[in-house]
């Protein structure tokens, strides 16, 4: 592979410290520096790239849809600054969900994609949740039974997982995602907070990296007698916390209220639907009608579909809603690299990869660098079908 060559930038560079300072950052394919400079633009802010571990679609793709599909939802969201991400399957029958697995698998053996995100892994979400807490996921649930696990494993894909932790067994399907290196979501289940403290307590007994799919949604609430899987996973010590943040999924007191439950430990992610950024009008999650308006996806139901969050709003909702810049940053790059064992990015020092987003004063996307290469300028992106 032929290398990056070197580059520099100047701007308010985001340390690892949680500081910005005005400097030089240089790089190749990895970060070689940082000097400190004095006179750089206080308005071009230098960030981690993002790193969004849950995302079906965007650009009018979808990660079921195979390679090519894979392809265009990466380069989608990597005009919005993400650098890394695991395209997410959803419930379907079982073979279009090993479809999907190889085709995210396929990709990635194929050096990835020129002008998208680093593609590392699938995020499995779905077959293995409750039917009675779907969301929006069609009804094709399974137990996680020994032999499904099995064919799982052997695609050496799956990087995290969602489980509904009630199901028969759960906890060893669980146990052996997490032995072969996958994150362990509780999601889209209607088990009590004892059943999810239970279940967290097992996994951390091993060492493994479990995590709240979506918290609070598709999980029930908290109340004072009946605390639900949200405040098992917020008082887990251990436990991240993706969250949805596009005001309309969580609400921004609810975030602010994970953010000081669970410093450190909360995630940014889109759970971006093939419709996002495609504006409004008809769209498809699953083998589902999804209707767009004002912003708002939903099924024929009524019900809530996916989101059309991209990381940058991600990143603007979560300052507008009272966390600082810089801690902010953290819960889009720092933050889930370590609930996925990526050790090498979601920081900006000397020999980590140089994923890059360069953002205005406004927090606009600038520049995005996957690995040191840039990323060409938004593409146009066609409406709705029909």
């Amino acid at each position: 592979m032929t290398s990056t060559p070197h580059q520099t930038l100047n701007g308010q560079v985001l340390l690892p410290t949680g500081k910005f300072v005005s400097a030089r950052l240089e790089f190749g394919d990895q970060i070689t520096a940082i000097t400190s400079d004095p006179g750089t633009p206080s308005q071009r802010l230098i960030l981690p790239g993002f790193i969004d571990a849950h995302v079906h679609g965007g650009g009018g793709a979808d990660a079921m849809d195979g390679p090519e599909a894979v392809r265009r939802l990466a380069r989608f969201h990597a005009a919005h600054g993400t650098t890394t991400l695991l395209p997410t399957t959803i419930t379907n029958p079982w073979e279009n969900v090993l479809a999907a697995l190889r085709g995210i698998r396929q990709v990635m053996a194929e050096g990835g994609v020129p002008g998208g995100a680093d593609v590392v892994g699938a995020h499995l979400e779905g077959p293995f949740i409750s039917p009675g807490r779907l969301g929006a996921q069609p009804p094709n649930t399974l137990e996680p039974l020994s032999p499904l696990i099995a064919e799982v494993l052997a695609l050496d894909v799956v990087r995290a997982v969602t489980i509904a932790p009630e199901l028969p067994g759960a906890l060893d399907a669980s146990l052996a995602l997490a032995q072969a290196g996958a994150r362990i979501g509780v999601g889209h289940t209607r088990a009590d907070a004892d059943t999810v403290t239970a279940f967290l307590n097992a996994l951390n007994a091993v060492g493994a990296t479990t995590c709240a799919t979506h918290l609070y949604n598709a999980m029930g609430g908290i109340e004072g007698r009946v605390p639900g899987p949200p405040a098992a996973l917020l008082a887990d010590a251990h436990a991240y916390l993706e969250v949805i943040l596009d005001n309309i999924h969580v609400h921004p007191t609810s975030f602010r209220l994970a953010c000081a439950a669970a410093a450190g430990r909360v995630t940014l992610i889109t759970d971006a639907m093939r419709a996002a950024g495609l504006g409004d009008g008809e769209s498809e999650l699953g083998g589902q009608r999804v209707i767009v308006q004002n912003g708002r996806a939903n099924l024929e139901s009524g019900s809530l579909a996916g989101s059309l969050l991209t990381m940058d709003v991600a990143l603007k909702n979560a300052v507008s809603a009272g966390i600082p810049l810089e801690e902010a940053s953290r819960m889009l790059s720092e933050t889930p690299a370590r609930s996925l064992g990526l050790n090498d990015r979601g920081a900006l020092k000397p020999d980590l990869r140089a994923d890059l987003v360069v953002l205005d004063g406004d927090l606009n996307v600038l520049e995005v660098f996957v690995g040191g290469k840039r990323i060409s300028a938004r593409p146009e992106t066609p409406g709705h079908p029909g």
